[in-house]
């Protein structure tokens, strides 16, 4: 038997003067090579209009994307369902407290309520066993601090162990990206107050032509905070601050800032970390 080898096809594209018949452009190509330049063409209109879409200001008009508007609408919302949250918790407290005066009972008081919950919390244990428990505890007290001076300098907790405080109470407008933008901004009314995240003393308190009023405050276990584009700082260099307290003013100053936000980085160990995984925002 003869083996047949079969021949390759050849196409030519030609472009062509009317007046002369002269060829301009010449493309010589096969089946396959067509079919690879396509699929290749292909994929670069893809990776363009992916592009033009996630980088530039046309996503604004895709149906449905979130734009200026509907982020000050969330913030808005968030903020009327804080408040919602408390008009509802005060009301089940007058409701409570007109049932019990209609039944002849003492109404319910915040104070009582909290001296129950310690009551009810100890009574599932006997006296007793507390007692044992506390003798446990202060042993284990003594023997941690056997060899040290102090039992705050022997303990030392991992960033994921400790409890910070919200900053401030908004919307995550741009997200922490450990290259392009190590820390995170959050967007809020003017004359929002800016709280410390933990205990720790004021470093830095002042402008900064770029940031506009800036503080940053060093906590234990080599955590440092960082809060810019305030519009008033609270405290001063030296200050000792506690977690939860007024530190500043969310504004809007600074040349990078485009309205009024809080641009807030948080460092452990000399090293910028994401905020969101150790706060609740």
């Amino acid at each position: 038997m003869q083996n047949k080898t079969r021949k390759v096809r050849n196409f030519r594209l030609s472009l062509m003067d009317d007046e002369t018949h002269r060829p301009v452009i010449v493309a010589r190509f096969t089946k396959t090579k067509f079919i690879i330049g396509a699929v290749m063409s292909a994929v670069i209109v893809c990776l363009v209009l992916y592009s033009l879409i996630a980088f530039t200001p046309i996503r604004t008009f895709i149906p449905g994307y979130p734009d200026s508007t509907s982020k000050r609408a969330a913030i808005s919302n968030a903020i009327k369902i804080d408040s919602l949250e408390m008009i509802v918790s005060r009301w089940e407290l007058y409701s409570e407290n007109l049932k019990r005066i209609l039944d002849g009972e003492e109404p319910v008081r915040i104070d009582s309520l909290v001296l129950q919950y310690a009551k009810d919390s100890k009574s599932e244990f006997s006296e007793e066993e507390l007692k044992k428990r506390d003798s446990v505890l202060r042993s284990n007290v003594r023997k941690e601090e056997q060899f040290s001076l102090s039992s705050a300098e022997s303990r030392n907790l991992h960033i994921e162990g400790m409890h910070f405080f919200t900053p401030l109470k908004g919307v995550i407008s741009q997200g922490y990206d450990p290259l392009i933008h190590p820390f995170i901004d959050i967007t809020a009314p003017a004359n929002s107050m800016v709280y410390a995240v933990l205990n720790g003393t004021v470093i830095s308190s002042g402008w900064n032509d770029e940031s506009g009023y800036t503080i940053q405050i060093q906590h234990a276990n080599d955590i440092i905070s960082i809060y810019k584009h305030n519009q008033k700082l609270l405290r001063q260099v030296r200050d000792k601050v506690t977690a939860g307290e007024p530190i500043a003013v969310v504004g809007n100053t600074g040349a990078l800032t485009t309205g009024d936000h809080l641009h807030f980085e948080l460092w452990y160990k000399g090293e910028a970390v994401d905020p969101t995984k150790y706060i609740n925002f």
